[in-house]
């Protein structure tokens, strides 16, 4: 089975789990307070469904669309769009018959479970499979600085000690720390032993992202040839697996990074590179990179890197858990600032982009952790307060709450209509996005 159709299945599985669970944040408690749900669906059953079945007061199915999923709550104004109930009495079992602040919690059901489910899932991953941790000392390389880094005093070579005086138990962190959260200052060593306290903007994070540099410091690796693509420049100029890239036309380019900037810096003119072959010692062989700037070679992104695995009880789980998982919530919400720029409305992306969070291949690990972080980005998404999402009810509950007046349904009926086509219109552009980036890049 290829990986697109691995991804697929992973998406389509995540997706139904975390919809079913949301729906159920809606239908408990509506049913504890004796509200009549009439419907509740694994996606959507527009025109037909491919399975429902009535089971007491509520038909329970899966829908042929699968953009999401719903419960129909009776006198309730929805995506249904039901006005002929709402033109009649009130009924007692009706949601809109019932308290404020029992709709407020009907409503914030489904975000609460995303919410908890995100974290449970965290702490249940750190507890079967327990994490990597990569000190600093664990790279013999050091770090690689992206240009775009070096005027603020990173090189390459680097390593960090401390970042606000706190080390890092996972060294590569310092990238979503720069980009993200921010620092204020960072300890690094540069390669001459000398260490360094590097001061650093606010505005540092912002820059990164519309530079392009939002890995700016990755593993410093040796120039080793792990593999290589065939039919390319390398293999008919000789290049094997297991060589040593000693330079290029002269220039230093025994560690990956340099070697990778003195292909890229060519303009296709043939290069001089000398390797170093255990067997025959060095040689030097010429290579023309092709019209993309590449010469076709591998190597391994564990070379250089020695993780080192942490394991947890159950008790040492769940603190660490839910820190990972408020770690994950702020950090995306502090990354929803670039979406506001040019460039970060063209990566905004729809099932494509979530499709790629899950691994090439089957692995339970790497399911749960796409599907935690999914769970924990949609209660964030839900909560926004945009009619039509949870976040567009809650709004309107905590003006009737607050005001005590409550917005008439015609009102509502447009905001639900309004947001409606506003979801619509991102899906459409967020899937169009994937679609474009696919095809052209």
């Amino acid at each position: 089975m290829g990986p697109i159709a691995v991804k697929t299945i992973q998406l389509f599985l995540s997706l139904s789990i975390l919809i079913v669970l949301h729906e159920m944040g809606h239908f408990i408690p509506a049913k504890l307070f004796k509200t009549r749900v009439e419907k509740f669906f694994l996606f959507f059953d527009v025109k037909y469904a491919l399975f429902k079945k009535k089971i007491g007061e509520t038909v329970y199915g899966i829908g042929w669309l699968p953009l999401g999923g719903y419960v129909k709550i009776s006198g309730m104004i929805d995506e249904s769009m039901d006005k002929e109930q709402m033109a009649q009495e009130p009924k007692p079992w009706e949601f809109r018959s019932k308290p404020a602040w029992q709709r407020l919690i009907i409503m914030l059901g489904g975000v609460t479970v995303n919410l908890l489910l995100g974290f449970l899932i965290y702490i249940m991953v750190l507890f079967v499979w327990g994490s990597n941790e990569l000190k600093s000392e664990d790279l013999p390389y050091g770090l690689a600085a992206a240009e775009q880094i070096e005027p603020y005093g990173f090189r390459d070579g680097d390593n960090i000690i401390s970042v606000d005086g706190k080390p890092l138990d996972f060294v590569l962190d310092i990238n979503r720390i720069l980009l993200v959260r921010g620092a204020d200052e960072v300890e690094v060593r540069h390669l001459d032993g000398k260490t360094e306290v590097l001061q650093l903007p606010d505005t540092l994070g912002t820059y990164l992202f519309k530079s392009g540099a939002q890995f700016p410091l990755t593993p410093r690796f040796a120039s080793v040839i792990d593999s290589l693509e065939p039919g390319s420049a390398a293999e008919a100029a000789g290049i094997l697996p297991g060589d040593k890239i000693v330079s290029i036309d002269g220039q230093s380019a025994g560690y990956w990074d340099e070697f990778t900037d003195a292909v890229r810096s060519n303009e296709g003119d043939p290069m001089q590179v000398v390797i170093d072959r255990d067997e025959t010692g060095l040689d030097t062989l010429m290579i023309t990179p092709n019209e993309s700037k590449v010469i076709g070679v591998y190597n391994s992104p564990e070379l250089g890197v020695d993780y080192t695995k942490r394991e947890y009880s159950l008790a040492e789980a769940i603190p660490a858990g839910i820190t990972f998982g408020y770690h994950t919530l702020t950090d995306y919400v502090r990354s929803m600032k670039f979406i506001f720029t040019k460039k970060g409305a063209t990566e905004v992306g729809g099932f494509g982009t979530i499709a790629k969070l899950f691994p090439d291949t089957w692995n339970w690990q790497g399911f749960w952790l796409s599907t935690a972080l999914i769970s924990i980005i949609l209660a964030f998404m839900n909560i926004l307060p945009i009619p039509a999402l949870d976040g567009g009810h809650v709004m309107f509950l905590l003006y009737e709450m607050i005001s005590g007046r409550k917005p008439s349904e015609k009102f509502l009926e447009y905001a639900q209509m309004v947001g409606f086509f506003l979801l619509i219109a991102l899906l459409l552009y967020a899937n169009g996005n994937d679609i474009y980036r696919a095809i052209f890049e």
